[in-house]
């Protein structure tokens, strides 16, 4: 089986990913490292502590909402307005 990907350059309104490609397979987003960067990564999660890898997955989250920040993918709703939605109380 042939899968199609493409490599492109990074927009403004993403992530900063030091100068990695970036590839598009069918609807997700992945970064393109070398073997030894993996491999590398992979190293250090393992040897990270349960509150690092927290510590980084809250990070990442920050970034990728800020990302979408910037692309004009967010939307604010008051308090109440939320509230409301969730059936909780006033």
């Amino acid at each position: 089986m042939l899968t199609l990907m493409t490599a492109q350059p990074l927009e403004p309104d993403q992530p900063d990913t030091g100068g990695y490609d970036v590839i598009h397979l069918g609807g997700d987003t992945a970064v393109v490292v070398p073997m030894a960067d993996f491999l590398r990564l992979q190293a250090l999660e393992r040897r990270a502590s349960a509150q690092d890898l927290e510590d980084a997955e809250d990070l990442a989250a920050v970034q990728q909402w800020q990302a979408r920040e910037l692309a004009g993918q967010t939307e604010y709703v008051r308090a109440d307005e939320v509230r409301r939605r969730l059936g909780l109380a006033q």
